[in-house]
């Protein structure tokens, strides 16, 4: 099987700037609140773990979803990813959230993202497939 590695590098890219206008800009402090740390907490950690590890596991979901799609359009690329991130992440999260007993608000956040962020890695794999 071939993978297009340009698609798939661009693809985790969109993924690390969603995650950041996702859970900077527009969902900060309600994620913040939601998970239960607070602004030292939000703080503190090894940059470069965080964002390089994040970066690297975007790589890995990206591929790996490259090799799902196979040879695909665009339209349907974003459709099975909007359908990964909403039923296979999402509902996962929400197994674990439930047993977890963690807010609807957490999960909304982050099976959001992974929602859009799998609906984009599929778009870009799909246009440039």
């Amino acid at each position: 099987m071939e993978i297009n590695w340009l698609a798939v590098v661009a693809a985790a890219a969109s993924s690390f700037v969603l995650g950041g206008v996702w859970y900077g800009a527009a969902f900060a402090k309600a994620h913040q609140r939601a998970a239960g740390f607070s602004d030292e907490q939000a703080r503190v950690g090894n940059k470069a773990v965080i964002f390089g590890g994040s970066f690297i596991l975007a790589l890995i979901a990206s591929a790996s979803f490259a090799v799902f799609l196979g040879d695909i359009d665009a339209a349907t690329g974003a459709l099975y990813g909007a359908t990964a991130g909403l039923c296979w992440v999402g509902a996962s999260f929400g197994i674990n959230y439930l047993f977890e007993y963690r807010s609807l608000t957490l999960f909304l956040i982050n099976g959001g993202y992974h929602t859009l962020q799998f609906t984009l890695i599929g778009l870009i794999l799909g246009a440039w497939g």
